[in-house]
């Protein structure tokens, strides 16, 4: 049985809260799980101490049986020092489309045309005095 700790979404409509839980990776995501092993409320204040609780004696238990993080849950173990950060792959999203750097490439190239065609004549005024 493959463990996994992960988050259980709680809370109504537009209010999320989530459970911090142990469960076979095939159940659902808020389905049936083995143990509940803390909360996290992401509409708290980033430095409060109370948006992300763990009980980490059952988490390190957890994990010493096998069990499998989540993106989002290790990115809390990491915040609490109980697991090494790891390098995550930088996926680029922030970088616009081919088609859009290539029309940037287009008007930095007409850009630096016009500064050079501006300074030529200013140069050649400079030169024949």
């Amino acid at each position: 049985m493959a463990i996994k700790i992960r988050l259980a979404r709680g809370g109504s409509k537009k209010r999320p809260f989530y459970r911090i839980v142990a469960a076979d990776s095939r159940m659902p995501r808020d389905g049936r799980y083995i143990e509940k092993l803390g909360t996290y409320n992401p509409l708290l204040p980033k430095d409060s101490e109370e948006r992300v609780k763990m009980d980490m004696e059952r988490v390190q238990y957890w994990l010493s049986q096998g069990a499998q993080t989540t993106d989002r849950v290790s990115r809390f173990l990491e915040a609490a020092g109980v697991v090494e950060k790891k390098e995550r792959a930088n996926m680029k999203k922030a970088q616009p489309g081919k088609k859009a750097q290539d029309r940037a490439e287009e008007k930095a190239a007409k850009a630096a045309e016009a500064a050079e065609a501006a300074a030529a004549p200013a140069e050649e005024a400079a030169s024949e005095e």
